[in-house]
């Protein structure tokens, strides 16, 4: 009676659903701590909402449309973005909060999967990304937004503002492990002058021409834009090789910074308290 060798698959199978386990328990925890703590989560989803009615009733009546066009059928692709953007600094709260309290250095000592830490995080995160797109879709469609594309190339625009969102995420995770205390409030507070910089607001047309050569290489421009041609909104106006090129730029720029953030965030983690 022979006796078979070890084989490595199951115990690499094994560990994936190790790590898939831990994963799963930990972004449960963040919807543990939304479902305590809900008011964070509310005052996020209400103030996109109240930008998008600051921008489309108060200052809506003063913007002009490249090409013409509704103001709100030119702002709301934007908006969707700019969303996606403003969840970098919800991100590194969550993760310096977890740091400042010792919670990460415990998750560290347990017997658990040490990649579900940042797994979690960003699972989590994606799905508070998912929910504050729709709740922003509904509020375009009240003030009536309308995506004019096919069913395809809306669903492609969406899923780009979502890439742009996890390639964000991993930015949000390692400023949260490298930054402390009062330097994690100079990040929400970049994160508008980011946003303006860019198309999500007004077209870089309208900018002196240095600045909108910037506007338009902003990676959320890209994305903007994108979004825009995807959705057939008014707006999309230049003939400058990032502007014509939009779609594949959403994709490159998400994919450079994952490349970037996502072996930052990796590292910084591992070397924490050493």
């Amino acid at each position: 009676m022979s006796i078979a060798s070890p084989s490595l698959t199951p115990v690499a199978g094994g560990r994936l659903r190790w790590v898939l386990a831990d994963s799963v328990t930990l972004t449960g925890r963040a919807f543990q701590h939304w479902m305590r703590n809900p008011g964070p989560v509310i005052f996020s989803l209400v103030f996109n909402v109240l930008i998008v009615l600051m921008f489309v009733y108060l200052f809506g009546g003063a913007m002009q449309v490249p090409g013409g066009g509704e103001y709100r059928d030119f702002l709301m692709p934007g908006m969707f973005t700019m969303t996606m953007l403003f969840g970098i600094g919800l991100t590194t709260i969550a993760v310096t909060s977890d740091v400042d309290r010792g919670v990460t250095d415990r998750f560290r000592s347990m017997p658990m999967a040490s990649s579900a830490v940042l797994i979690g995080r960003a699972a989590a995160d994606m799905f508070f990304s998912v929910l504050t797109l729709a709740v922003m879709v509904v509020a375009g469609l009240v003030i009536g937004w309308e995506a004019h594309g096919s069913t395809g190339d809306t669903l492609q625009a969406f899923g780009l503002i979502l890439l742009l969102r996890f390639a964000l995420i991993w930015v949000g995770i390692y400023l949260g492990l490298a930054l402390q205390g009062e330097a994690v409030t100079g990040v929400q507070t970049l994160e508008f002058p980011l946003g303006f910089l860019s198309s999500a607001f007004v077209s870089p047309d309208t900018m002196p021409g240095w600045l909108g050569t910037v506007a338009e290489w902003n990676p959320l421009s890209s994305t903007v834009t994108a979004a825009r041609t995807l959705f057939q909104n008014p707006g999309v106006v230049g003939d400058s090789w990032v502007v014509e090129n939009a779609v594949l730029m959403a994709v490159i720029w998400p994919l450079a910074i994952i490349a970037v953030f996502f072996p930052l965030a990796v590292s910084t983690y591992r070397n924490l308290s050493r």
